[in-house]
């Protein structure tokens, strides 16, 4: 009997990995969790680890392949019994691999320069600019193992771009008219001549349009909105922001506190931590907390939801701690599948990039998202009298089908409640 290993889906908008290198050979004897091959996607670099113990039988995925997500790319076992019921596409040369993942009018940028693996990402990017092969060898890598990622592309584009546009010591004056002056050229756009262009979705973003129209025809979106308070939690931060950064290695930000808030409510109103299947409600008895975090440059990447597993068991240091290393994971590129799977209930943070307030769409199956503004001092009436406080608009999107807006409203008093009484002799 042989097991299939499948190829693993890295997040809701991912179709397919590249195979980057197999740690294991064919008769090779594997151990069950054991690291056996490198992958790499749009978003994440990951290593994957064995379904099972065994021999690796058979790898139907070469490396520098790409395959689609739920392909069988080996089987484990005494031997190959049975024909993979998905098998992935026979293996393509590089030239292969560079057609079928960028336009053919720009090239066929090689899957492999040298020593150094280039995934369909970065052979698109370096394609859409017309690099060449040699300037994208001699870039140094800051991925897994030090592969080419499409942030240093991207980098190298700006480099070479700021160069190209820096300025030129100025001519000498010319008797001439003002009126006849040459006006600057702006930067060609690749318009056409009605002023517009045409930019195809990459299948990330197909992923994503097509996960949020199926959220919206799914769940009945509702939203309810709260300000809270958080003079007093800003003055504890503070305070113990050095002890906390001496001891933990890294600032506490303001999430956590949220992340604890939505726990304990959420350990309060059970029926929200739950997800729908048919005409049942699926109560879940851990919370593993999803929090958006954006990726590349400015966060215009896209985002990525890791989550938090079992939120119920830590403290607001456990829950910065998680937090922390999943964000830092998933900028890096280096999630599991693990990571980003399981999750009951979502985060997402709207105020990073300024905005005062989100109207999020729900992360299905899960049944609400909970989305903070920016906190901002504002002033508010305290006993009859002006006062100048910190204050965050938090938005609840729910699924009306489960969720009524007593509940909601019970849900969100509760997190108010909590973050406006912080106890200031509180220990982190």
């Amino acid at each position: 009997m042989s097991t299939e290993m499948i190829m693993p889906q890295m997040g809701e908008s991912i179709t397919e990995a590249t195979i980057l290198k197999w740690r294991k050979s064919e008769g090779d004897v594997v151990e069950k969790d054991e690291t056996i091959l490198e992958i790499s996607t749009d978003k994440v670099d990951s290593e994957i680890p064995a379904p099972a113990s065994g021999k690796l039988v058979k790898i139907i995925a070469k490396e520098g392949q790409t395959v689609a997500v739920k392909s069988v790319i080996a089987l484990i076992g005494e031997e190959a019994t049975a024909a993979p019921s998905q098998p992935a596409a026979p293996a393509q040369t590089a030239t292969q691999v560079a057609s079928s993942t960028i336009p053919a009018s720009s090239g066929e940028m090689p899957s492999h320069v040298g020593e150094k693996f280039l995934s369909p990402l970065v052979r698109s990017v370096a394609a859409q600019h017309g690099l060449s092969a040699n300037e994208i060898s001699a870039l140094s890598g800051s991925g897994l193992n030090g592969r080419i990622t499409k942030e240093d592309v991207i980098g190298y584009i700006e480099g070479k771009s700021s160069k190209q546009e820096a300025p030129q010591q100025p001519a000498p004056v010319q008797q001439a008219p003002i009126q006849e002056a040459t006006r600057p050229q702006a930067p060609a756009q690749n318009y056409d001549p009605s002023g517009v262009k045409v930019e195809p979705f990459d299948n990330m973003r197909k992923l994503i349009a097509e996960h949020m129209v199926r959220s919206k025809a799914t769940s009945p979106h509702v939203y309810s909105m709260a300000e809270i308070d958080v003079t007093n939690i800003a003055k504890w931060r503070a305070k113990v922001q050095n002890s906390f950064v001496g001891r933990e290695g890294f600032k506490l930000s303001f999430t956590p506190f949220f992340l604890e808030a939505v726990v304990k409510a959420l350990q309060q109103f059970p029926r929200i931590n739950a997800s729908v299947d048919g005409t049942n409600l699926i109560i879940k008895r851990d919370i593993n907390l999803g929090c958006a975090v954006a990726l590349g440059k400015e966060g215009l990447d896209g985002l990525i939801v890791p989550v938090i597993k079992n939120a119920g068991q830590l403290n607001l240091a456990g829950l910065a701690q998680g937090l922390n290393n999943l964000a830092q994971k998933a900028r890096d590129k280096k999630l599991k599948p693990d990571d980003i799977q399981g999750g009951t209930f979502t985060i997402t943070n709207a105020g990073v990039f300024g905005s005062i307030a989100g109207m999020p769409i729900i992360n299905q199956p899960q049944l609400g998202i909970l989305s903070l503004g920016a906190i901002k001092k504002r002033p508010v009436v305290i006993d009859d009298a002006i006062a100048i406080r910190e204050t965050i608009f938090v938005t609840f999107a729910y699924d009306h089908r489960i969720i009524d807006g007593a509940l909601a409203g019970h849900f969100l008093s509760f997190i108010t409640k909590h973050l406006e009484n912080w106890n200031a002799d509180r220990s982190v």
